[in-house]
């Protein structure tokens, strides 16, 4: 798994609610690609509850809906907007968790509109939230001149979010741990 680099980072006016790592009230994900898919390690906080302890539903369409970005940033190279979006709760996520797990990754394109797919776990890998964003890709050169998009590439080697662990094929789970990757 490597670390995306984010391309806005130390952008003038860059604020952004989702993954601006200073924003004081923002939820600071990044992300990681993992292969076909693009993996988000989040740490929730009191404050995004919408009932006493418990995840605010609004948040995790909001959750979804940035990682989905992010797979149209690395695996496009390109910026967009979300479109549509459908989101199931399936099961409550707590905000005392340490930790939840987001994947992401493209079900279908269809020109310059891409279906993307997306789960939430908890910390103890349950499928909480399921959801699907559609997102209308822009040319490259309408999100290089409005959006300031240059490029979206990784660090170099392999990198594990920290306070994850590992299932048996090696793949990263929302529970921390160990991690011992099979050969």
């Amino acid at each position: 798994m490597k670390r995306i680099i984010n391309p806005w980072s130390g952008l003038e006016g860059y604020r952004c609610y989702g993954c601006d790592p200073h924003s004081p009230n923002g939820l600071r994900m990044e992300f990681y690609e993992d292969g076909e898919e693009i993996v988000s390690i989040w740490h929730p906080r009191p404050e995004f509850q919408g009932w006493v302890d418990t995840l605010h539903g609004g948040i995790q369409a909001t959750l979804a809906d940035e990682i989905s970005s992010w797979v149209v940033f690395r695996k496009f190279q390109t910026s967009g907007v979300t479109s549509q979006m459908e989101v199931r709760y399936l099961h409550p996520i707590h905000t005392t968790e340490s930790q939840i797990l987001l994947r992401a990754h493209v079900v279908e394109q269809r020109r310059n509109l891409v279906r993307i797919g997306v789960e939430i776990r908890n910390e103890k890998d349950v499928l909480c939230t399921r959801a699907e964003c559609l997102y209308f890709l822009f040319p490259k050169e309408r999100a290089r001149t409005e959006f300031h998009f240059a490029e979206c590439t990784t660090e170099e080697g392999e990198s594990q979010p920290s306070g994850t662990g590992c299932s048996d094929d090696g793949s990263p789970t929302a529970n921390p741990g160990s991690c011992t990757r099979k050969s």
